[in-house]
């Protein structure tokens, strides 16, 4: 009998190969595993409020959704391609230094940008094609690469740099991980290991975009 508290699994599994809504699948299961479990509906309410309050910072995410949308609907991406076209210096590798430098002292400091939504699509990548087109036009293939260019810092910066806040998730997940495998090792000398990393990534990154920047100049 205890087998029919996995009857949730098979509801998701069901749910999923028919393609029916995935929030719907998930608490449908929840309920139906909590009812063959003994647990009323009004406990399972609870147990859900619950969970939500709890979790609700991470709901948070989604409303930086429509408001991305809206700023650029009203013109931040086309603020931003004129900023950098009065700044003639700019290069697009020199943009994506400036945000991949942006993006790990934000880590050191446990915040997350949640780069590619908010940050990459509205402005880095519109601001480093503007930085391009200032000496000549673009080709498409330019573009592409530009666009993969920014995609690729903010990967980086977050990968490499998101174990510098000694209270991340990430940081307090491998300490005592670590620790269950007998090799104890505080949060804090797992930033200390992190950061070496975060540097030497930085610097192969601006090896990188210089190059970036001298192939973009050498197909003019």
């Amino acid at each position: 009998m205890e087998f029919l508290n996995l009857i949730g699994v098979l509801v998701i599994v069901l749910g999923f190969a028919i393609g029916l809504d995935t929030v719907g699948v998930v608490v449908i299961a929840a309920l139906v595993t909590a009812l063959v479990s003994g647990i009323d509906f009004v406990s399972f309410l609870r147990i859900l409020g619950k969970g939500f309050m709890d979790n609700r910072m991470v709901s948070l995410f989604f409303l930086t959704l429509p408001t991305i949308g809206i700023l650029e609907r009203h013109g931040l991406k086309k603020a931003a391609v004129n900023l950098i076209q009065k700044m003639k210096n700019l290069t697009p590798g020199r943009i994506f230094d400036i945000y991949l430098a942006i993006r790990e002292i934000a880590c050191i400091f446990g915040i997350t940008l949640q780069g590619h939504v908010q940050f990459i699509a509205p402005l880095i990548n519109p601001m480093a094609q503007a930085a391009g087109k200032v000496n000549h036009e673009l080709t498409e293939l330019e573009i592409d690469q530009i666009k993969a260019r920014a995609a690729a810092n903010e990967n980086f910066g977050n990968f490499f740099a998101q174990n510098l806040f000694v209270a991340s998730s990430s940081v307090l997940l491998i300490s005592s991980t670590m620790k269950s495998l007998g090799h104890p090792i505080t949060p804090s000398g797992v930033v200390l290991y992190t950061i070496p990393v975060a540097v030497i990534c930085y610097l192969l990154c601006l090896f990188y975009n210089h190059m970036f920047d001298q192939k973009i100049k050498k197909e003019k």
